[in-house]
């Protein structure tokens, strides 16, 4: 395959601000048959709970209104009130049906899009109103792959809520003589029955569908070698990415100090705004190393660890201050600071760890002989 064909295939996964700029045209993982489950099981849950009050309010309703039919005046000026009142027994009814069916929708909606709300997108576009552009999209591949895609999900619906409709088609009220009463009942029953089936298909239909366009919209987001390249460059030329990154890594170098303090011999503080960690190891090292250093914040977070290890803390502000400034971490001590050094180690090996007391004597020696 030449190189340049190599080149423009997309290999590479998207980067954060490919993905961030895609999320604000809206072009994020969405199926419409996640929003489909949600407001299947909104109305489902609403007909559960309000449907029983919502029968009986009608059912006053009805009742009331043709006993006294014959006591209605009718004119023209009070059909205004009556078709209000018509009206209001409706909302009354289907509303709280129709206002968790909204909110599930909305729901479904803003889980799929993490609740950006896709500036981009609502930008009106006037190449979305050429005729020639909707019919490409309309007979397109994808278009068709579509449709078959939702042919195949109705056929599974259908066969597997067959025996719930066929239970329900023989069902002796269809050639018995029953109340009116009955009939609503057994309309609340089949109803909830089919609908149930249909959710809980739907629901394995919603996931493996989410899951398809989840990996779709990952794979157009996709990018070539050369994008990410130019990619790279915009992110490195952002000084707020750079700022970003450098944080990150001074974070990440911070931390792999800290795994090093339970191994120190002793913490040397300022008392508070400085902490410089020292291990001397008189087998594999010339002279004690800095291991950790840090100041405010890292320094507490220094002495927190050196604390929960049992690490001894000694404060020296002049030998603190000279440590932070001119010594490194990983590297020894500077020459100047031996004297200073052996006589914090001598005190820590006394108090603590007295076999380690010709160690800190032989430090001494060593700086004495450098003075």
């Amino acid at each position: 395959m030449p190189l340049d064909q190599q080149a423009q295939e997309k290999t590479e996964q998207a980067t954060p601000r490919r993905l961030e700029e895609a999320a604000k045209r809206g072009q994020v993982a969405h199926s419409s048959e996640v929003q489909t489950l949600f407001v299947m099981l909104a109305g489902l849950l609403a007909m559960l709970f309000t449907g029983r009050e919502m029968w009986s309010l009608l059912a006053v309703s009805v009742a009331s209104g043709l006993g006294r039919l014959h006591d209605v005046p009718l004119s023209q000026n009070l059909m205004p009130g009556y078709a209000l009142g018509a009206v209001w027994l409706f909302m009354k009814c289907v509303g709280p049906v129709v206002l968790s069916v909204m909110l599930a929708g909305l729901l479904a909606g803003g889980m799929q899009s993490r609740f950006n709300t896709a500036s981009e997108a609502l930008t009106p576009t006037w190449s979305r109103l050429d005729p020639m552009e909707g019919l490409k999209r309309l007979f397109s591949v994808r278009s068709w792959v579509l449709v078959g895609v939702s042919a195949v999900k109705l056929g599974v619906i259908i066969a597997l809520t067959y025996s719930v409709v066929r239970d329900i088609l023989c069902d002796p009220i269809f050639y018995s003589s029953v109340t009116a009463e009955r009939i609503a009942e057994f309309l609340a029953e089949s109803s909830f029955k089919l609908v149930l089936r249909v959710v809980v298909v739907m629901a394995f239909i919603a996931f493996a569908d989410y899951a398809y366009q989840h990996w779709q919209t990952n794979k157009d987001l996709m990018m070539t070698k050369d994008e990410l390249k130019e990619e790279l460059k915009h992110t490195e030329a952002n000084p707020l990415m750079k700022a970003k990154m450098r944080r990150r890594r001074i974070s990440i170098t911070f931390n792999q100090m800290l795994t090093e303090v339970p191994k120190a011999d002793v913490v040397v503080t300022n008392p508070s705004h400085l902490a410089i960690a020292l291990r001397y190891d008189r087998k594999t090292m010339r002279a004690p190393k800095i291991v950790a250093k840090g100041a405010r914040y890292n320094a507490l977070r220094i002495r927190e660890v050196a604390a929960q290890h049992q690490v001894p803390l000694v404060e020296n502000k002049p030998l603190a201050r000279l440590m932070y400034r001119y010594g490194r971490v990983g590297a020894e001590i500077p020459a100047q600071l031996y004297a200073a050094v052996a006589e914090v180690l001598a005190w820590v090996y006394r108090t603590n760890r007295y076999r380690y007391y010709v160690e800190a004597n032989q430090i001494g020696g060593t700086a004495g002989a450098a003075r």
